[in-house]
Order: structure tokens, then C-alpha cells, then sequence
């Protein structure tokens, strides 16, 4: 008999996550791909890798949870849920303890504090600038001719960071290609960018004690971790797959349906 799994979708405006778990809330599968223009074909294709990496099939699912930007265009789930309670559910899975949560996500960003108990105590989110997300460092990367997969590894390499002024997208790439100009290094120009990122998101919000990174951006940059850690004097916890955050805790809902 095959093991009943649970399903969380994440559909994000920049990435869809998909993530199964089986009854022991386990994670047995998961899927990422650009979200596209067609968001229900794209969940679908995510759906069909998840699956296949679970070793499971349609009929295995139980109970399925949408959430993110367009959770509305995904018509094979039971019900949705908002990205910021899917967020809090899936960070307090691995930390069961009071937390912030530090979502730095392609078109938003978001610090999430839950309590001891995982209830929700406040949010705060930044939707009306790209500045410190995702889209700002892939027009940066664009700007500077290097691959954004590529950009941790030459901010790592950085000996002098170069601080950059502003915070606006637009203005911060006049302020790229000035430094270009004058010859400043691209790894030093790129902590710096790193360096406007956490800066951006720290002034969203006070952290409490125990912190938690998590988002698609920390994951392809681990760097931003190091360089959030530094600024605010402690260790900062990531979880074990900090881009699927959401779809965790959008499966662990859907186990609540069954």
C-alpha cells in the first residue's frame, strides 16, 4: 500500500516550490522552477518532478495547500493559505522556539515573529521596491556582465566593499557603473550590493534573539548570512531547504485537512 503524501505549492511571482511530505512530516519531495507566465502549467510540471523524486503518484495525495502570489491558479489543491502564515508554519517545523524570520524572497521581502507557541505576533513586508530582493540582484548582475549565480562566490572574494548610497534599484545601478568607471573591483562592488540588501531588510523591522534566514535568495547566497550575522552580532539559523520554506509549511497545513 502506498503512504499517503501531503503537498504544498508555493507559487511565487519570480519561482513555483512544491514540496511533499509523507506522515511523518518528512521531506520525500520537492520541485523549483521560473514561475512563467503560465502558473498552472508550471505547478503541474513541478507537481510531475516532486512526485517522481517521491517515488509517488497522484493518488498518493491526501491533501494539498496552495499559497504565494498566484495560489489562486492552482485548481488541484484543497484550499490556500497565505504566504506569511505558510512561511511562520515552515520555519517553526525546524525551530520550534520564538523566532524571526527573514524572508528575502525574488519580489518581496518579509520578517515574520512568531512566539514560543508558533503564533504568529507580528509581520511586516515590503512590497512597493524591488530594492533588497531577488530582481534587484539579478538587474545588478545584469548591469555588472557576470551570472547571478556567480555573485556569492565574488562577494565572498571581496577585500574592500564598496557602499553604495542609494537604495533604489535604478539609482544603485548609476551608482554600478560609476564605480565600474573608476575602476573599483566588481567583488567589491557586489558586497556592496550584498551589503544594501540586508541593510534593507534589517531597517524593515526589530529581530528578536533567535533569528532565521530563509527565501530563494539565501539559498543561492549563503554569503548574505554571513554578512547579516556580522551586522547584528549573532548567529542566524537557516533551515535545511531555506527556498521551500513556504511549500513546507503549505504541506504540513494540508495535513490539517485530512
Amino acid at each position: 500500500m502506498s503512504q499517503p503524501v501531503f503537498l504544498g505549492i508555493d507559487l511565487g511571482a519570480s519561482r513555483t516550490k512544491v514540496a511533499l511530505l509523507d506522515s511523518s512530516k518528512n521531506l520525500i519531495g520537492r520541485a523549483v522552477q521560473n514561475s512563467g507566465t503560465n502558473y498552472t502549467r508550471t505547478a503541474e510540471v513541478c507537481l510531475e518532478a516532486a512526485l517522481e523524486m517521491a517515488g509517488a503518484g497522484m493518488d498518493d495525495i491526501v491533501a494539498g495547500i496552495g499559497t504565494g502570489y498566484g495560489r489562486s491558479n492552482v485548481p488541484f489543491v484543497g484550499d490556500t493559505k497565505t504566504e506569511i502564515a505558510c512561511h511562520g508554519k515552515g520555519c517553526f517545523h525546524y525551530f520550534p522556539h520564538a523566532v524571526s524570520i527573514i524572508d528575502i524572497g525574488g519580489q518581496d521581502n518579509k520578517i515574520i515573529k512568531l512566539s514560543d507557541a508558533g503564533l504568529r505576533t507580528e509581520f511586516k513586508m515590503n512590497r512597493k521596491c524591488a530594492a533588497g530582493t531577488g530582481a534587484f540582484l539579478e538587474e545588478m548582475s545584469l548591469r555588472l556582465n557576470i551570472p547571478l549565480e556567480a555573485m556569492n562566490d565574488q562577494a565572498k572574494q571581496s577585500t574592500e566593499m564598496v557602499k553604495l548610497g542609494s537604495y533604489c534599484t535604478v539609482f544603485s545601478g548609476t551608482e554600478v557603473l560609476e564605480n565600474i568607471r573608476n575602476g573599483k573591483k566588481v567583488e567589491d562592488i557586489v558586497k556592496g550590493l550584498f551589503f544594501s540588501v540586508i541593510k534593507r531588510v534589517l531597517e524593515m523591522d526589530s529581530l528578536s534573539e533567535n533569528v532565521v534566514m530563509t527565501g530563494g535568495v539565501v539559498a543561492h547566497n549563503p554569503y548574505l548570512v554571513s554578512m547579516a550575522e556580522e551586522i547584528i552580532g549573532r548567529s542566524i539559523s537557516v533551515p535545511p531547504y531555506p527556498q521551500f520554506s513556504g511549500a513546507i509549511g503549505a504541506a504540513l497545513f494540508a495535513m490539517n485537512l485530512n
